[in-house]
């Protein structure tokens, strides 16, 4: 019977009929400016007392809350979720990228699993300058440009230590969606923006513009040579990625285009468990992911720079509220982007970054005014020497996980491996190419992240978990966007504690973001009242309108009665969907 309804399912999704959700707005909605594009109605908001599962994807949601109906428990949904979106999603789903996990069992376990890419072993400092010590465009497009991928074996390791459902039938939905999925509008209008880069190298082009174009709405895509990957992967688990086929192709791919990674880099190549970073806001518990990401670290100083006002006094995003939270947010990124690295290679003060005591001292330097960015060094000493995705998911038990996973830019290094039809990333360029120098995402880092043979480069990915005083999940999520990750996250976890808002309006509110430097306030298109921009201004700050939004947050708010509610980003188009207990059905409303 189950059996037939996953095959059911399969069908449908593989034909386009997938519906959405109906929109439910909550009370209680804060007032947004007029020009602001969402509300809590446009952030539709799905109910269920079972699983909930919520990404980027209508697809991968589906099929994340399908594995749980099934028996399947949170980790088991993340790998048929995490599989799904390299298939659905390729500009941020992915087999050649990394991420991070971070989980929260029932039994009170607490787990950070760092699926993070390393530098080739024939990575240097200097491989991404000219002649004249100048950064070129070699960390962004092309071969050398990859990382060594993380994510097949940060599934496998997940699935081995937290999976009940076998390894091979979490990747069936994967595999039958790349054999021929209907093209939905979101992967329509990706593959159209960006077709001319995907035109730069043939065997990308092969794949992802059939015929010469991006394939249209309605149209049948299929992805042959990756449905013939993951049938690997089913098979084999990691040994086929890492040292057989897989890998073999890898290589060849390498040397073709003159990148770095080769048979020994894979076979090197290891998950790591790390300790979750943990904090106090206001009363709840935090859990987020410890360095080589910097969400977690950036999140706690930050939130808790916070905690010494009363924020709903102030009024949400009055100009006095926004003020404290640049101000706090520069200094948060100015450690961040100082201090910060894989910790298998540099010192990294966590501890010292994480307590309110380091965080009261940071927040006593902030005045009515703004501070100039060349003025905020960071608080220690410093040692010498946007594509993203985001799933969140809750099963039955009450088990939690949030995923983060990358190829950094859109469509990655552009660079598919031949024969195996995956993107490759492009996360070298997440390493400092030079001390002092801005990244793509204008983030100018030190010497902490300087490229090494094994390192992992710093990361903002911030999957989050929170938990309430008597220990209950309440709160999963997570979000692409760079830098803006942990601007995104910080912002709905105040938004459910400072301003107690629902979840639905706390996602469909917009954001503003500030990383140090450049010395900007950015807001969200139409997202700011004209009043509280002049404000801001007269109090010093550059306020920026960016171009279009922030994030793609995907999350799930616990409430006591064990009501399980899940919401997509209105900004992205994603999905949730939930399971109620003891039934198959798809649920809406309790």
């Amino acid at each position: 019977m189950r059996c037939r309804r996953l095959g059911a399912l399969l069908s449908l999704l593989a034909a386009g009929c997938v519906g959405a959700a109906q929109p439910a707005a909550g009370p209680g909605a804060p007032r947004f400016p007029s020009t602001w594009s969402f509300d809590a109605a446009s952030a539709a908001p799905v109910r269920a007392r079972g699983g909930m599962v919520v990404t980027t994807d209508p697809v991968a949601s589906e099929i994340g809350a399908e594995i749980l109906r099934r028996g399947g428990n949170a980790v088991d949904a993340a790998v048929a979720v995490h599989f799904a979106l390299a298939v659905v999603n390729p500009e941020a789903g992915n087999l050649g990228g990394g991420g991070f996990l971070l989980l929260r069992w029932r039994d009170g376990r607490t787990a950070a699993l760092d699926f993070r890419e390393t530098a080739p072993r024939r990575a240097t400092p200097a491989m991404f300058l000219d002649s004249a010590g100048r950064p070129t465009d070699r960390s962004l497009v092309g071969h050398l440009a990859a990382g060594v991928p993380g994510s097949v074996m940060g599934m496998w390791e997940a699935h081995r230590r937290f999976g009940a459902r076998p390894w091979a039938e979490l990747l069936q939905p994967a595999i039958a969606l790349a054999e021929g999925i209907v093209v939905h509008r979101r992967l329509a209008e990706s593959l159209q923006a960006h077709a001319e880069r995907l035109r730069r190298y043939p065997q990308t082009a092969a794949i992802f513009l059939p015929g010469g174009r991006p394939p249209r709405v309605g149209e049948r895509f299929v992805q042959h040579d990756l449905a013939e990957t993951l049938r690997r992967i089913a098979a084999e688990g990691p040994d086929d990625f890492y040292r057989g086929r897989t890998a073999a192709l890898i290589e060849r791919e390498m040397r073709r285009g003159g990148g770095l990674i080769d048979r020994e880099d894979l076979a090197r190549y290891r998950a790591v468990w790390r300790e979750p970073i943990r904090f106090t806001y206001r009363g709840f518990t935090v859990l987020s992911m410890p360095p080589p990401s910097s969400g977690g670290v950036t999140l706690a100083l930050l939130l808790q720079m916070l905690e010494g006002d009363d924020l709903r006094s102030l009024g949400w995003h009055s100009s006095a509220h926004l003020h404290l939270w640049a101000e706090a947010a520069k200094r948060a990124f100015a450690d961040r982007n100082a201090l910060l690295g894989d910790p298998d290679f540099v010192p990294v003060p966590v501890e010292r970054l994480v307590s309110k005591a380091y965080a009261a001292a940071r927040r006593r330097t902030i005045g009515a005014r703004a501070t100039p960015a060349a003025a905020v060094a960071p608080g220690l000493p410093v040692p010498e020497g946007e594509h993203t995705t985001h799933y969140s998911i809750v099963d039955a038990e009450g088990n939690a996980v949030a995923v983060t996973t990358t190829i950094n830019s859109l469509y990655g290094n552009l660079v598919v491996v031949e024969g195996a039809g995956f993107l490759l990333n492009n996360e070298m360029d997440d390493f400092a190419a030079a001390p002092g120098v801005p990244n793509q995402f204008g983030l100018v880092q030190g010497a902490a992240n300087a490229v090494a043979p094994g390192k992992r480069p710093l990361s903002a990915m911030t999957p989050t978990i929170v938990l309430d005083s008597a220990g209950r999940v309440r709160l999963v999520t997570g979000s692409p966007g760079g830098p803006t990750i942990i601007s995104t996250v910080a912002q709905i976890v105040s938004a459910v504690v400072d301003f107690r808002m629902d979840l639905s309006t706390a996602v469909a509110a917009p954001r503003v973001h500030h990383q140090h430097r450049p010395d900007t306030l950015w807001v969200e298109r139409g997202g700011l009242a004209p009043t509280t921009a002049a404000a801001l201004r007269a109090r010093g700050h550059a306020v920026v309108e960016r171009g279009g939004y922030q994030g793609d947050a995907a999350s799930i708010l616990l409430q006591p009665d064990g009501l399980r509610v899940g919401v997509a980003d209105p900004r992205r188009g994603g999905r949730a969907a939930g399971t109620d207990v003891g039934t198959g059905t798809f649920a809406v409303r309790p």
